[in-house]
């Protein structure tokens, strides 16, 4: 049987776990009596400790939040996660966080054992971080804060946006969900003033406070949600094409994620795929990896590079003669 504070330890541990536990599961896991399991949770309440309990059948207990923030208990692979994500905070697209995730990080490592310090060690010694890119699209930690609690409030937001063209406008919306799309971050909400549902980069919004009066939440249509996914996801494209694919669209999106680019049946032979890349190169490489035929008619830049690359492919194949 264990000691009292190292049943209390174990007890506080199952606690911190998203479920409710009932008494008899608590009694069980630490091998004692359900009377025990009671006095135990009142040491904890004493301590400070917000366990909540319920009476009945379906009753039990559980760990609320408290007004200060009460020790964590992880485990192995818990902890160094936890370490690993602290890491990856500092060096991420979020600014503002970079010194918090820093000292949160050291104050951490302090108390792992040493068996788990030199796990985080030997990541951190041997993983190498491609130089992050300072001229990438950042987003400021206290706006994600402002779009999340809207989101959370369903309070309408101001903000001045600026397009991929830099022209200015404002804009006053219901915000809906955050999306996180690599470097990227974009606010999926419907404009007021155009009456439908659009996709901002949050990098480019400065929000006006306070935000404004609460709204009744709008059912997000099933189109709206492939439109946000295309839209996403198209705002981090540099170079754009359509392409007549030569399969039935139902072949095609099956071999494709819908983030890559958007399908359109044309008839049971062919489709219309819309899609893009960072550069006409990487387009024209996705684009030969679809193992399936295509014509492609624009970017005129595009359709050059496909007839060189083509060329070279066939090339390839032929047999050079020996040089004597």
């Amino acid at each position: 049987m264990l000691e009292t504070s190292a049943r209390l330890l174990r007890l506080l541990s199952l606690l911190q776990t998203p479920r409710d536990w009932t008494g008899a599961e608590l009694a069980d896991r630490l091998s004692v009596s359900t009377r025990t399991v009671r006095n135990d949770v009142e040491r904890l309440r004493n301590l400070g400790y917000p366990v909540h309990g319920t009476r009945g059948a379906v009753g039990g207990y559980r760990l609320g939040a408290g007004a200060a923030l009460p020790p964590l208990l992880l485990d192995d692979e818990e902890a160094v996660a936890v370490a690993i994500g602290l890491r990856t905070a500092a060096g991420g697209t979020i600014t503002g966080v970079e010194e918090t995730s820093l000292r949160a990080l050291t104050k951490l490592e302090q108390v792992l054992p040493a068996r788990l310090r030199r796990r985080v060690n030997a990541l951190q010694r041997y993983a190498v971080a491609v130089p992050r890119d300072d001229h990438g699209p950042r987003v400021d930690a206290d706006t994600l804060s402002v779009l999340a609690a809207a989101c959370r409030d369903h309070e309408r937001l101001r903000f001045d946006y600026r397009s991929h063209d830099d022209s200015t406008s404002r804009r006053e919306v219901e915000p809906y969900r955050l999306v996180n799309w690599g470097r990227r971050w974009y606010l999926v909400a419907f404009d007021v003033e155009r009456g439908a549902w659009r996709t901002f980069r949050v990098d480019r919004l400065h929000p006006r406070t306070p935000t404004g009066p609460r709204f009744a939440p709008r059912e997000l249509p099933e189109e709206a949600v492939d439109q946000v996914r295309r839209g996403v996801s198209s705002a981090a494209w540099r170079y754009r094409a359509r392409v007549v694919v030569h399969v039935p669209a139902e072949r095609l999106a099956e071999r494709i994620n819908a983030a890559i680019g958007a399908i359109t049946p044309v008839d049971d032979t062919c489709c219309l795929l819309d899609t893009g890349a960072d550069s006409i190169e990487a387009l024209a490489v996705h684009l030969g990896s679809l193992g399936v035929d295509f014509t492609v008619t624009e970017p005129t830049e595009l359709v050059e590079l496909v007839r060189e690359l083509a060329g070279r492919y066939h090339r390839a194949t032929e047999p050079r003669p020996r040089k004597t």
